[in-house]
C-alpha cells in the first residue's frame, strides 16, 4: 500500500469517528458503552499516532 492510499483510508476512518460519539450518547447501551468508549479511545490513539508519523497528512 502506498502512502497516499494509507492517508486516504485513515481520513475515511476519521470521518466515521462521529458515529462512535453518537452511539456513546445513546442512553440504552448498557455494558456495550464500555466497548464503544474503548473503541473511541483506541481510534483517537491511532489517529494521534498517524498524525505524529505523517504530520504532512494532517495539513491537507
Amino acid at each position: 500500500m502506498d502512502k497516499q492510499t494509507l492517508i486516504e483510508r485513515i481520513r475515511k476512518i476519521e470521518s466515521k469517528r462521529e458515529v462512535l460519539v453518537d452511539l456513546l450518547e445513546q442512553p440504552n447501551l448498557g455494558t456495550l458503552r464500555l466497548d464503544v468508549n474503548q473503541a473511541l479511545e483506541e481510534l483517537d490513539d491511532l489517529l494521534e499516532e498517524f498524525k505524529n508519523t505523517f504530520p504532512e497528512a494532517s495539513q491537507n
